[in-house]
């Protein structure tokens, strides 16, 4: 390009630059960066989940928040404590494991958790689950119900049950063993004739490895003083409400904990059956 040329180009930019920006003194108004909520989860239609159910079935155990932080996320949920110290069951707000002997402990907010789901429970859907209905028929009714196989689903179910067979395991200590282990020498416990509240989640076929796709239940007494995994169970009266939430969001472990060493390659399809089981 001709030297004039040049000079010609850069002179009607700095007119350009000069006139855009105002020689009285004005400046160009300043970009604003769209803002995001501090929380990502004020979108209360949304499952959060801390770890994956991969590193808890590879023996990950130590707690990566506490439970008041897990508050902070949901009022609604399910998982296990630090050390595996029972099954999780958040119900309105509170929260309680189901330790080995059975029994249903307050957990403190101290008490970090190492794997958890939790969303803010809001009913999309009610009605009333027909008498005499086992944890297999449970899931067939419930398919036929909640409206999209690819969404995420919490489900409450409250009233009486004829029976309920539970479970939980005894706390570990390191070297930890992988869940599929610990299960082995699982503690069974079989409620009958008992009020309560049925808390968990049906996940999407694709989270496989993230979570357990199907339904994953836990189930508190009434009386908040027993509960545990949920085996099986015979409905009496009862009622379910569901939540259909479309959004997921995953806390993971900082990097000083060993989930950032362990192996999530590997597929543990069948160890998660057996665990299940």
């Amino acid at each position: 390009m001709p030297q004039s040329k040049k000079v010609y180009i850069s002179a009607l930019f700095i007119i350009f630059v000069l006139i855009v920006s105002g020689v009285s003194g004005c400046t160009l108004p300043s970009y604003t960066p769209v803002k995001y909520a501090e929380n990502p989860v004020s979108e209360r239609e949304t499952l959060v989940q801390v770890a994956t159910l991969d590193s808890l079935m590879a023996g990950m155990y130590d707690g990566a928040l506490n439970c008041r932080q897990l508050k902070e996320y949901g009022d609604f949920g399910i998982g296990t404590v630090d050390g595996l110290d029972g099954e999780l069951i958040g119900l309105d707000g509170m929260f309680h494991h189901v330790r080995a002997d059975g029994i249903a402990y307050d957990v403190p907010d101290s008490m970090t958790i190492p794997f958890a789901n939790v969303t803010f429970f809001d009913s999309d859907y009610e009605g009333e689950i027909p008498q005499g209905t086992s944890f297999a028929g449970l899931e067939e009714l419930l398919d036929k119900v909640i409206p999209s196989e690819n969404i995420f689903c919490a489900i409450k179910i409250e009233g009486k049950f004829d029976y309920v067979k539970t479970r939980s395991v005894h706390k570990q200590e390191k070297p930890y063993l992988p869940l599929a282990e610990v299960t082995q020498n699982q503690v069974v416990f079989e409620l009958t004739d008992v009020s309560g509240t049925i808390v968990g989640f049906r996940c999407p076929p694709y989270v496989n490895g993230i979570n357990m796709p199907g339904y994953h239940l836990h189930f508190l007494s009434a009386d908040r003083k027993a509960g545990g995994h949920v085996l099986d169970m015979n409905t009496g009266s009862a009622n379910a409400s569901l939540d259909y939430t479309s959004n997921f969001y995953m806390i993971l472990p900082g990097m000083e904990s060993d989930f950032h060493k362990i192996d999530l390659s590997k597929d543990r399809q069948s160890e998660m059956e057996q665990s299940e089981n």
